[in-house]
């Protein structure tokens, strides 16, 4: 059964279950951090461009991916000015924020998507690319440091990564492709490598964001033919449908047990939260 906590939400994401038991969430087409609490939203900041996805970092901040903004009329990425992709840092406790990283070797970044921390506190992120006017640009997996010092490219020829996890060990870090619908696995401590295929998804749905349960088991946000696709460490498929939502977006887990997942549905602008089967993983910072 699932039960809505907050509607109204300009294209929701990244949801941030914390301690208290409010949840943080992104809109990606209002530009703006808002905070779930009790039955009623408060917006944190007006940080702009396009927030994709957040992740608390070890100094109890929210790290926050960037993709840079919507075109709200033809529904695509922005471009030029103002609409650079970047990372972001956002002291919870005044509003404040400030941009970490908006390239990498000189490079700019794209269309950063989903944020992960590691138990030694680096910040593991994917960079979507940007699509404009028939234009795909290149997608990527990326690595850095929290106080803005070091940033290191880990794949930059992919072809649509968006959600990114830790395995339970931390040795692996997991990505969910968009338009291949494939879950994809890295080894953290090895620096530029070739990843390993675990799962392809059926039939005509896209991969978003991602969460790992304490068990192992990668569940994918789907979409399209919206709902949440569960992938074993063995590469074994299952889906849970969410029906009259094709924009299923991200889940995240938390409450005493860790079975309460909290789910974006996107397009119709809500928060959901449902009982899960299982215990989902904790985040390294979260608590």
């Amino acid at each position: 059964m699932i039960e809505i906590v907050a509607e109204g939400l300009a294209f929701p994401e990244g949801p941030v279950v914390m301690a208290d038991g409010s949840v943080i969430v992104v809109e990606l087409a209002g530009g703006r951090i808002t905070r779930c609490w009790n039955g009623r939203t408060e917006t944190v900041c007006e940080i702009g461009g396009g927030p994709n996805g957040a992740a608390i970092g070890p100094d109890g901040a929210l790290y926050v991916c960037n993709n840079g903004g919507l075109d709200l009329v033809k529904f695509q990425n922005a471009r030029g000015a103002g609409h650079e992709g970047r990372v972001e840092r956002v002291d919870l406790s005044t509003g404040k924020f400030e941009r970490l990283y908006d390239a990498c070797d000189g490079v700019a970044l794209e269309a950063p998507n989903d944020i992960v921390f590691d138990a030694e506190g680096r910040l593991w992120f994917t960079d979507l690319g940007k699509t404009h006017d028939g234009i795909r640009t290149a997608s990527g997996l990326f690595s850095a440091l929290p106080d803005g010092s070091s940033i290191a490219a880990i794949n930059r020829h992919a072809v649509s990564y968006n959600g990114i996890g830790l395995s339970p060990d931390g040795r692996h870090i997991h990505v969910a492709d968009t338009h291949q619908a494939r879950l994809w696995r890295y080894e953290r401590e090895v620096a530029e490598q070739r990843p390993t295929w675990v799962a392809t998804a059926p039939g005509p749905v896209g991969f978003d964001s991602l969460a790992v349960t304490a068990a192992g088991n990668i569940c994918v946000a789907t979409l399209y033919d919206g709902g949440i696709t569960t992938i074993t460490p063995d590469g074994a498929v299952s889906k849970l449908d969410i029906a009259g939502e094709p924009y299923v977006t991200n889940i995240a887990f938390g409450g005493a047990d860790m079975r309460d997942a909290y789910i974006t549905l996107s397009r119709t602008g809500r928060l959901a939260k449902m009982r899960w089967d299982e215990p989902g993983l904790e985040l390294c910072y979260n608590g």
